[in-house]
């Protein structure tokens, strides 16, 4: 009898443990779950440690350099970074990330770790390409960026607080923020999976494991995360991943006026049938706008059929165009609506 007892405990506690194991299935459907996903994606999202040697200000003297030799002292910034192309090695990061280091030391997920070469930096739009030269790397795949939503799930991968590989998710939030006073030049993919400390040059990729963005900055009124992230959309940063790889630096568009905001008095003064949009207040003399006839008081509402609603707004997606590239601007002018295609060069200054 107490042998049936025995053999009774034992199934209620395998019964009681296979109860409180989580089910493979609900329904006859398999529950869903992203590793599959995550283990194509994450070899390709490193850690980044770079150095940077500082002296003190007597070892930069001439004079008392030589008299008083201070000793140095290392600053490290660690972060993260994607492998976008794992034929030549290079790897998409910020430009925070590297800043002005002597040394970068890339860490793969594999536990390898190499020396890295800075190939460009852009600091106006914290954009900044590596390369090392390594066999084997597993690069991931990139999206089109245009094609987010609010509402796309995404996933954050990176280095958070030094801590080694760490996964979040959420979803698109907003996309084409700027404004924000982060960068220069900004046109962010908000998402509210956590980016923390550390996460800054790792990839925000989608549920089919495709690199919608690089994880960039957060508001943290705290310090901490608070679900306000933001990430370089990915279109974007290729752009400029070409001209750092072609030029060592990036070329940007200029199209040369100064505007300010269309109220509804200048709106109906200028007879423009809309209350979005910039009035040029100036035009500079040989410039791309100059060279397609904008003047004075024309109405631009529009730069590739998007809405222009201020000064800074048209100078962000302008300055984000590579030179060479060509526009179609939308204006008004004398109650008449406009079209003419610029193509936008360099600043003079930059070209000097």
């Amino acid at each position: 009898m107490k042998k049936y007892k025995l053999w009774a405990w034992v199934g209620l506690l395998a019964w009681g443990v296979v109860r409180a194991a989580l089910p493979v299935a609900v329904d006859g459907e398999p529950l869903p779950t992203l590793a599959p996903m995550i283990e194509r994606v994450a070899p390709a999202v490193v850690n980044i440690a770079s150095t940077k040697v500082e002296q003190g200000a007597l070892y930069r003297d001439p004079f008392w350099g030589r008299l008083f030799r201070t000793p140095s002292r290392k600053a490290q910034s660690l972060g993260s970074g994607v492998i976008v192309d794992g034929k030549h090695g290079y790897i998409l990061t910020n430009q925070h990330v590297i800043g002005d280091a002597d040394e970068i030391t890339v860490r793969l997920a594999d536990g390898r770790e190499f020396e890295a070469t800075l190939v460009g930096a852009d600091k106006a739009s914290d954009v900044a390409v590596i390369q090392i030269n390594a066999e084997d790397l597993v690069a991931v795949p990139m999206a089109d960026s245009d094609k987010v939503r609010v509402g796309d799930f995404v996933v954050a991968i990176g280095n958070p607080f030094n801590l080694g590989q760490s996964v979040t998710s959420g979803i698109v939030s907003a996309v084409g923020r700027s404004g924000l006073g982060i960068e220069d030049f900004e046109d962010f993919i908000q998402t509210d999976a956590a980016i923390n400390p550390g996460n800054s040059g790792g990839a925000l990729v989608n549920l089919k494991g495709e690199l919608v963005g690089i994880n960039t900055a957060i508001i943290a009124p705290g310090g901490g995360n608070v679900g306000i992230g933001f990430a370089i959309p990915i279109n974007l940063a290729h752009r400029l991943m070409q001209q750092l790889i072609r030029y060592g630096e990036v070329r940007r568009g200029y199209f040369g006026i100064r505007g300010d905001v269309l109220t509804p008095a200048l709106a109906r003064a200028l007879q423009v049938p809309t209350h979005g949009g910039i009035v040029v207040t100036q035009v500079t003399p040989n410039s791309p706008a100059d060279e397609i006839g904008i003047k004075p008081y024309d109405v631009i509402t529009q730069v590739d059929q998007r809405q222009v609603a201020s000064m800074a707004q048209f100078n962000n997606y302008v300055g984000l165009q590579p030179a060479g590239s060509r526009v179609r601007v939308v204006f008004w002018r004398d109650g008449q609506k406009l079209e003419r295609v610029a193509t936008l060069r360099m600043p003079d200054y930059k070209r000097v």
